[in-house]
């Protein structure tokens, strides 16, 4: 299938769209599922779609997850399938994952007799921004029928192309976001003494939340606190009343979470109140950190060894980076495995999210054979 996996990703390439307005790309699913014979759902979350095939005879039901949106980046690739969609673009591989999907409805629906339980295919809008997965949730997705085991599956430029990463436990972090008013009293820069000068505070803030990681944090553990932005001031000569800080804090352990967001908040807030200032501080948080089964290890690393051979599997891929495919690894148990997708011989080695983001379409029909196996696993 490796000539239509291509033609599928490209296509869905060229016509990009961000999340929950992946209104194309929703119609072009839906329409390819309804033709392969699949029951559909349409509009859960908006644009979201799902897509049941039901088995001859009964057993599990097994749900796959892809993501559908792209991202608000200018593509800068000089290629036939670029984005036609100016500012929007697939820098991060949804677009592989779609095309994957689709060739799984295709093969899955040839089997359709042999078929011992259910699949349940989720195309998920908004994994960007962290509300897709969760959204869906609430509006029932994981429900009529409910899955036993998700699988899901990302492209990934930090392996070469050709092998497959299977990793138990923890493979992306919990992710949080903050934001932080530091508040104290303006006034001219030549004469510091009459105000509260929320910028030194800063500066202080930002120093001592480093210590949360180097300090705080068993050196075994893992987690990072970042601060992404500081907006305060508009004149040289002016010390203003206010400064804003945001950023995000990664963690794998709940136990760590804890204690990273509790520092934070009295290190914020301490700080801010030495300097005579105050700190109104917001902590939103986005995803939970995305956990595989490690019963479900064996199976996947089976279907990938006998695809790649074990050789070109490894194990052990983590990133700080997140995923809301975590909210349906909560509820379901499941697996989150890594596809080798990089080539650079070929210059197919940008980072995600990197306007010249591209890879090795050679991942695709190697990501569509693990799959299969692993379904095949529990449904053939």
């Amino acid at each position: 299938m490796g000539d239509q996996l291509v033609a599928w990703r490209r296509d869905f390439h060229k016509h990009p769209e961000l999340s929950f307005k992946e209104k194309r790309t929703a119609g072009v699913i839906a329409e390819n599922l309804r033709d392969l014979g699949f029951e559909v759902e349409t509009g859960i979350a908006e644009t979201g779609v799902v897509g049941l095939l039901e088995g001859a005879q009964s057993g599990p039901v097994v749900m796959l997850r892809f993501d559908l949106d792209a991202l608000p980046v200018m593509e800068e690739n000089e290629t036939d399938y670029v984005s036609e969609n100016p500012g929007v673009m697939h820098a991060c591989g949804h677009d592989a994952h779609m095309a994957i999907g689709l060739g799984v409805a295709t093969l899955m629906a040839r089997h359709r007799e042999a078929l011992q339980g259910t699949l349940k295919l989720v195309f998920q809008p908004a994994e960007e921004n962290g509300d897709g997965a969760k959204t869906m949730i609430e509006e029932g997705v994981l429900e009529d029928p409910r899955p036993d085991v998700v699988l899901t599956t990302h492209v990934w430029n930090t392996l070469p192309v050709g092998k497959v990463d299977v990793t138990p436990g923890p493979v992306m972090a919990a992710a949080e976001m903050w934001r932080c008013v530091i508040r104290g009293d303006g006034g001219h820069g030549a004469l510091p003494q009459q105000t509260v000068d929320p910028i030194v505070a800063m500066a202080q803030i930002v120093t001592a939340l480093q210590t949360i990681v180097s300090r705080n944090v068993s050196p075994l553990d893992t987690a990072v606190v970042s601060v992404g932005s500081v907006k305060g001031g508009d004149a040289f000569n002016v010390i203003p009343p206010q400064v804003e800080l945001t950023g995000t804090i990664r963690t794998f352990d709940p136990e760590v979470r804890e204690t990273v967001l509790a520092r934070t908040r009295e290190i914020i807030e301490g700080v801010a109140a030495a300097h005579g200032a105050t700190a109104d501080l917001i902590i939103k948080s986005l995803t939970p950190a995305v956990i595989n089964d490690e019963s479900i290890a064996e199976v996947v690393l089976g279907a990938a060894e006998a695809v790649v051979g074990p050789e070109n599997v490894s194990t052990g891929e983590q990133t700080m980076g997140s995923e809301d495919a975590a909210f349906f690894m909560e509820e379901i148990p499941g697996f989150y495995f890594f596809l080798g997708s990089a080539n650079a011989e070929r210059g197919l080695d940008a980072p995600h999210h990197n306007p010249r983001f591209d890879f090795d379409e050679g991942a695709l029909p190697i990501g569509l054979a693990v799959m299969m196996n692993a379904v095949a696993h529990y449904l053939l």
